[in-house]
């Protein structure tokens, strides 16, 4: 298993452990992991929650008035050393 992807597990397991829903989904380029916060999260969930995602690449909340609150992490996926690494676009 990719340490991308070891990683990403751990921070949804984390994410569970403080009492929270995760959904990991897998991209191209990165892993992205999302948990709803309800309202009536405590103080130490909060904590807790915070601490996994600290881990990832990138990290951030979604708060609208019209949806709830939703906690994202990314972590980045490993680039091939070879091959067609910048993607059609990029020559070599």
């Amino acid at each position: 298993m990719p340490a991308s992807e070891v990683s990403a597990e751990a921070i949804a397991a984390r994410l569970s452990a403080a009492g929270l829903t995760s959904r990991v989904e897998e991209h191209t380029r990165h892993t992205a992991i999302e948990a709803e916060v309800p309202e009536q999260t405590s103080a130490e969930s909060w904590r807790e929650a915070l601490e996994a995602v600290a881990d990832a690449d990138r990290f951030g909340l979604l708060a609208t008035s019209l949806n709830a609150r939703t906690l994202w992490a990314v972590v980045r996926k490993a680039v091939p050393t070879t091959g067609d690494v910048g993607g059609p676009s990029h020559q070599r």
